[in-house]
């Protein structure tokens, strides 16, 4: 799963899993073991037919599951079954049922056995149910912020801008809502899905479709059968009305189901899919195992996106129209992410909840080697790096990776289980090398495959393979806490000719470990030593002739640590000038903008990684010697005209904007109609920030086709200076902005838009929008996220008072 980090750099790396301070915090769980769950009866078959009552929200189910003792003779049999109406319980045998006692609590259905059966005695249970998810409450989480398992969408057709869809999220247990089954992720099997809907929709679900039946009553009967034994969390079902765009694998099928709008570009969003597949598979040594691989868009999902077993489910963040792909796929992360599932996750899967790292870990690790195979080791490096800040802005500190202790199994699709483990695999990878590092993840996948897999399970690949004792960096980082705070220093003596890196381990946790390679720069000339850190203060001494440019420290800047690192500014400028990665450049670029190096800052804008280029816009356009230095802005102007990454060129218009400098003006002229949505938004705030006068008719202009920048600037613009008049476009606009961070950056203008108007029932409306927002935030965000809200309805009630005053002080209730 590609869990939804909401409001990504803001919510996890400034307020991850904040608390309420004053809320009483049950800390019980932190005595109770999460084990792997106990197997009484193992699952081998699912069987199920299921139709669709949109009218209720309803799923009328029959099932067919195949089971048999794990090992201890048994003669009853626990499914999870939540809040569900249980028509029939019987045994069948040989086309025949026979009426089976069972007890339903609408969480447990405990069935007992017309006999006690041996190990791999298989029987057959038929159950005949209805799933009502809408009935079903049961909280979600801060990955997952829903837990109804089967979601109809729209299903009575009253929103007509939105399709009727109906999708599945299984992910923790959530699947049985909607199938009696053992909803744990240590249990496999087979399945075979039969699903009933109107014949103008498309069906998927895992597997193969083997079957499609026209019936009388204007429906169709689709049949998916999965051969391949995987987790019941894994199991899904898709229904609407999709396009569906084909590509393929090696022979196999390789679809795309997408609304009917996006269809021209569902291979702008997804194309990459078969080289993933064929780079993963060659890179891992195992080929994709399963029999096709789908992916689907669904309406107003309730995370980032979900790696069901060949059939991968995303949400609408997905969609992109042409020119917001001209800016970059924002969405090519996570499509990665989800396709190396289907390796770590699906073909082996964690045994438990306390081991989701062998699952996650792995997703989130290959969007760093993706992204440094396609687009360059530039590219992979700030990955890696953007991730590495994700975890150290958490406050994730005292979690454990493999973590038997957590007050829900939802807690732990997290920032340590995501962005930290991913960095954790990348150290390991550097350590061992690629050779050994991906033989060893090849003998853990063929030795595990369709059964389950746990952290300790991955140790002992690699040191099979490897030949190595591993148990330190598992102890260090999947068993314990924390991340190295390092403070690193130099001591150069000239009389002696040597150099000292003093390196202080200043965390609370544990002291750590770990090979470093320190490399010692006289010009171009660079030396590596080997060493390991691994007491609270070490000391290395190096010999020199003469004294060197440069020191660096962790060479190949791999280390998963926060670090405070006493270098000069000449040793800054050794290190840009001559060390090659980008986190080389990119700390340089860090120190001069921090240290009002002006010049130095500058050399940023020539970069041969657009990143670079960008991060440098971002530090000069906040620098006011910059601006007025004509040299640095003949550069900029170069690259707002001629960069051939849009982002970068959006973000040189921008800080030729912040100049306010007329005779740019036609630099914006020409960038307000390009394509990319980023040029054209900066050329906007170009054009108003030098006639603002005439900025709302400007954005009244450019609204009609505007995402992404472009749609964040018209907006700006249009709910802070438009009048009652706009109320539809205005509420529309705010309305339709998905959950995240651009939403809640645009409630406070909103608020004060509203607090404008005259009409009681319109300003009422529109707070109604702002309390569906804060509500569909979950609820351990509320402390980062209110402060804001609550200050925008709390100005439309002081501008209004009265009845608006009650309405906004019984919505915060």
């Amino acid at each position: 799963m590609k869990k939804q980090f909401l409001f990504l750099s803001l919510l996890i790396c400034s307020a991850a899993f904040a608390q309420d301070d004053n809320a009483p915090v049950d800390t019980s769980w932190k005595h109770l073991y999460r084990a792997e769950a106990t197997k009484i009866n193992d699952l081998v078959n699912t069987k199920l037919d299921v139709r669709f009552d949109y009218s209720k929200s309803y799923m009328y189910g029959k099932e067919w599951l195949t089971v048999h003792p794990h090992f201890f003779p048994t003669d009853s049999l626990t499914l999870d079954a939540k809040g569900m109406n249980i028509n029939e319980v019987s045994l069948f045998v040989n086309g025949k049922t026979t009426p089976l006692k069972y007890t339903y609590d609408s969480m447990f259905l405990r069935i007992t056995l017309n006999k006690t059966y041996k190990a791999d005695e298989n029987y057959t249970v038929y159950i005949d149910y209805v799933s009502k998810p809408d009935e079903w409450k049961e909280g979600g989480s801060a990955a997952i912020t829903g837990a109804k398992g089967l979601y109809f969408i729209n299903p009575r057709g009253e929103d007509k801008d939105k399709p009727t869809e109906i999708w599945t999220q299984g992910e923790t247990e959530h699947n049985s809502v909607w199938m009696p089954t053992i909803d744990k992720p240590n249990q496999k099997c087979t399945d075979q899905i039969s699903m009933t809907v109107p014949d103008k929709y498309v069906t998927l679900s895992n597997g193969l479709l083997v079957s499609q039946k026209k019936n009388t009553d204007g429906t169709r009967t689709d049949t998916w059968k999965m051969d391949m034994p995987h987790s019941p969390y894994l199991f899904f079902m898709g229904v609407g009305d999709y396009s569906i765009i084909k590509d393929s694998y090696k022979g196999k099928d390789v679809a795309y189901y997408v609304e009917k709008e996006y269809a021209p570009v569902a291979r702008g969003i997804f194309g990459h899919t078969p080289e993933m597949i064929k780079f993963y598979s060659e890179t891992l040594g195992v080929d994709y195992a399963w029999p096709k691989y789908d992916q689907i868009v669904g309406r107003d999902y309730v995370s980032g996106a979900m790696e069901n077993t060949t059939a991968t489910l995303h949400g609408e963040g997905a969609y992109q129209n042409a020119r917001e792909l001209k800016d970059g796929n924002d969405w090519e992360d996570v499509i990665a992410h989800e396709l190396f599932h289907q390796w770590f996750g699906d073909l082996v899967t964690c045994e438990s909840w306390a081991n989701i790292t062998v699952n996650e870990s792995f997703a989130d690790f290959s969007e760093t080697i993706w992204n440094e195979y396609k687009y360059g080791q530039d590219k992979g490096d700030e990955k890696n790096y953007q991730d590495m800040q994700q975890y150290l802005n958490s406050n994730s500190a005292n979690k454990q990776l493999v973590r038997f202790y957590y007050a829900d199994k939802e807690d732990v699709f997290d920032a340590v289980s995501y962005p930290k483990g991913g960095r954790v695999l990348n150290m390991l990878r550097h350590y061992l090398g690629n050779d050994a590092f991906y033989a060893s993840l090849h003998k853990y996948l063929t030795d595990n495959k369709f059964k389950n897999g746990e952290a300790q399970q991955l140790r002992l690949a690699f040191e099979s393979v490897t030949g190595q004792d591993l148990n330190w960096y598992w102890n260090e980082w999947y068993y314990g806490t924390g991340h190295p705070i390092l403070d690193i220093s130099y001591v150069y003596d000239d009389a002696a000719h040597t150099a000292k890196v003093i390196v202080q381990q200043k965390q609370t946790q544990q002291i750590f470990k770990m090979p470093v390679s320190i490399d010692i720069y006289n010009g171009a000339n660079k030396v590596r030593h080997q060493v390991w850190i691994q007491n609270p203060v070490d000391t290395f001494t190096f010999s020199y002739v003469t004294k060197p440019d440069l020191i660096n420290f962790d060479g190949d800047k791999i280390l998963l640590c926060e670090k405070t690192d006493h270098k000069t500014a000449d040793n800054f400028k050794a290190q840009w000038k001559y060390a090659p990665l980008f986190m080389d450049r990119h700390e340089a670029i860090q120190y001069f903008a921090d240290n009002n190096m002006v010049y130095d800052l500058s050399l940023g804008l020539n970069d041969k990684y657009y990143g670079i280029r960008s991060f440098t816009l971002d530090k000069l356009k906040a620098n006011p010697a910059a601006l007025q230095n004509q040299d640095i802005l003949n550069t900029v102007e170069r690259i707002a005209q001629n960069d051939e990454h849009n982002r970068t060129k959006s973000r040189a218009i921008a800080m030729l904007a912040s100049t306010k400098d007329l005779k740019y003006k036609s630099i914006y002229d020409k960038a307000i109609n390009d394509s990319s949505y980023s040029v054209a938004g900066a050329a906007l705030q170009g054009l108003t920030a030098l006639d603002s006068a005439n900025a709302y008719t400007l954005a009244k202009k450019y609204s009609a086709d505007a995402k992404g920048d472009l749609e964040t600037a018209v907006n700006d613009i249009i709910i802070s200076a438009g009048d009652e008049s706009d109320y539809d476009m205005v509420v529309k606009k705010y309305d339709a902005l998905p959950l995240g961070q651009n939403k809640l950056n645009l409630t406070p203008a909103f608020c004060n838009y509203l607090s404008k108007l005259n009409d009681p029932q319109k300003i009422k409306d529109g707070i109604d929008k702002v309390v569906a927002f804060r509500n569909a935030i979950p609820q351990q965000y509320w402390s980062f996220t209110d402060p804001a809200i609550k200050a925008g309805l709390q100005k439309i009630a002081a501008a209004k008072g009265g009845g608006i005053q009650a309405y906004v002080d019984n919505a915060l209730k």
